[in-house]
């Protein structure tokens, strides 16, 4: 096993220029401590962050969907590990869960369908578009492609340096797998 060459910087270690996002969400996660280690990314990071995470049209269930949905593509550990326990919080069903990870049916296919378009064919085709738009709003829509390129740059960064899984979501899991 190689060592990373960028692992989650501990508070000792973390840059002054991004001192007052340490106690914030940066400081939380080891996804965040290991992007620190290019300060300027992560300060430009966090507006994008903030509308996806908590201002996006989708809502909190729909950007689970789309969340669980992406980490699963990307074979992201971290992401699948994270959004699991993420989704168990907002009610989701474990059923729910790993029919998100296979093709559920209801909206939940739909958004599932337009996250599979976007990693096999780099966008949504009109049809599909149309009907998600019906369905969830074209904010939401916008929303949806984002989120799948956000989580998708975060997939990339958490692979590359094999971010570990942060130990209460790791430990979590390990009491109650999916």
């Amino acid at each position: 096993m190689t060592l990373s060459p960028c692992p989650p910087l501990g508070d000792d270690q973390w840059p002054e220029p991004i001192e007052d996002l340490r106690s914030g969400f940066a400081g939380q996660l080891n996804v965040y401590r290991t992007m620190a280690h290019n300060p300027a990314l992560l300060r430009a990071w966090a507006p994008l962050r903030q509308h996806l995470v908590k201002d996006s049209a989708l809502g909190p269930q729909r950007s689970e969907v789309v969340i669980l949905r992406t980490g699963h593509r990307l074979g992201s550990r971290y992401e699948w590990a994270h959004h699991v326990s993420r989704a168990r919080q907002l009610g989701f069903t474990d059923e729910r869960i790993r029919a998100i990870a296979a093709m559920p049916d209801g909206e939940d296919g739909l958004i599932v369908r337009a996250v599979d378009a976007i990693f096999d064919q780099h966008y949504i085709p009109p049809e599909l578009e149309r009907e998600l738009a019906h369905t969830i709003g074209q904010e939401a829509v916008f929303d949806l492609i984002a989120t799948v390129g956000f989580y998708s740059v975060l997939g990339g960064i958490l692979m590359t340096y094999d971010t570990p899984v942060d130990d209460a979501i790791a430990a979590e899991l390990e009491r109650n797998p999916i």
